[in-house]
């Protein structure tokens, strides 16, 4: 048990539905995706909460024709002084920043600025990585580079506590970012590029240098002119080394390997830890309109229609069912294949998906992390959110990494 005040949270439930702007234009023919089974996304939410969260939503965007259909689903708290659960706060969203990273190097790449196919090194800061490593930018977003992850050396260590390692390294600690690829650097490569699926943080930290070499030009601001402001994504913002999420927020908590300790307010943090790789903070209405501007293609406004074909070109992952494309995870669900990413970072959990031509996105969302069983529970809400009730209660498949993220006794409880 995480606390002794778990059993008396209450899991207020809130369903809405609304009608909002329309996105980018689509065809409105018939066949779009079954009804979402909204009884059993509340059944499923309620497992998040049984698993250790204080709160859960699951957010569910249909779009087509002249109108979106907004399905809003809430279940207990929002902070631990009895707010309920709110889907319309912001959050840190951890590692869906890496879709986020993706469409700035595409959009490179589509100026000519970056060849995904040649060494990453010849787009870096003289230095950033050894002359011998020829790994390519195709590579490294794919995380298929040999890149040793950084973050596993400044996570819990063996015998270390996961709250007190956070205390430490992580919650008021400022890294420049070319340090933290020197971290991994020093371990070498890890395998031969382009053999195997190993994810990596690194990946994304270096990306997101390319992206200020390139341009010449902070990565906060190349993110905000050239996505956040073009598509109006007024609750999206890259703070670093900022704590503070401004304006009204959820809060996180991060779950001591001991569950019988309490969870511990991780809200405030500065995140240079993980830069370009995790830091971002969103709501669910703005990654829905994220995800169905860049899946939307060219008629989106954010990469082209080549560019989205490299982007959903995945490839498998140790993990049956999952893919990995260029800053892109696939699921293969009961009634279909859905595209987006995840985000596990320290008191937050975010999966936001949506299917292949954005006619549906779902964004689900508990504030607890280092927890397993809250991670499954939250994989689970996918199936009734896009299936309907044709999903038959299967399990979602949680990719290697997210499982690693959600273990109490391991050293990798990152950005996933």
């Amino acid at each position: 048990m995480v606390r002794s005040g778990r059993a008396r949270i209450t899991a207020a439930l809130a369903a809405v539905l609304t009608l909002v702007a329309t996105g980018p234009a689509r065809a409105s023919a018939g066949g779009g995706p079954p009804a979402p089974d909204t009884a059993a996304v509340r059944t499923a939410l309620r497992q998040v909460l049984s698993a250790g969260a204080p709160g859960a939503f699951a957010v569910i965007d249909d779009h087509g024709g002249s109108t979106e259909v907004r399905r809003s689903l809430a279940v207990g708290q929002a902070d631990l002084k009895g707010t309920g659960m709110n889907a319309g706060w912001r959050f840190r969203v951890g590692s869906n920043s890496k879709m986020f990273a993706s469409v700035l190097v595409m959009r490179l790449a589509e100026r000519g600025l970056i060849d995904l196919d040649k060494p990453l090194r010849g787009y870096l800061p003289a230095g950033t990585l050894p002359a011998d490593w020829d790994i390519t930018a195709r590579q490294v977003m794919e995380h298929r580079a040999g890149v040793y992850d950084h973050t596993d050396d400044l996570l819990e260590q063996p015998g270390e506590e996961t709250t007190a390692a956070f205390e430490k390294r992580i919650r008021d600690s400022v890294y420049d970012p070319r340090d933290l690829v020197a971290l991994s650097v020093k371990h070498g490569t890890q395998y031969p590029a382009g053999t195997k699926y190993a994810y990596s943080n690194t990946d994304f930290v270096l990306m997101g240098l390319a992206v200020e070499h390139l341009t010449g030009r902070p990565y906060a601001e190349v993110l905000r002119e050239q996505i956040l402001q073009p598509l109006g994504l007024r609750e999206t913002s890259f703070v670093v080394p900022e704590k503070k999420i401004a304006g009204a927020h959820i809060t996180g908590y991060l779950t001591n390997d001991d569950r019988t300790k309490p969870l511990l307010d991780s809200t405030e943090q500065t995140a240079s830890w993980i830069w370009s790789a995790g830091a971002v903070i969103s709501s669910a209405a703005d990654l829905d309109r994220f995800l169905t501007h860049l899946l939307a293609g060219g008629s989106g406004g954010l990469v082209s229609d080549a560019s989205l074909r490299q982007m959903t070109a995945v490839l498998p992952t140790p993990t049956a069912n999952i893919g990995y494309g260029l800053g892109i995870r696939e699921i293969a669900l009961s009634c279909g294949k859905v595209l987006g990413h995840g985000g596990i970072v320290q008191g937050y959990q975010t999966q936001s998906f949506a299917l292949r031509d954005g006619r549906r996105t779902v964004v689900v969302f508990a504030n607890a992390s280092n927890n397993g069983a809250v991670t499954q529970a939250l994989m689970n809400v996918l199936e009734p959110a896009f299936c309907g009730t044709a999903h038959q209660g299967r399990r979602v498949p949680v990719a290697q990494e997210e499982r690693r993220a959600g273990q109490e006794s391991t050293r990798t409880h990152s950005i996933r």
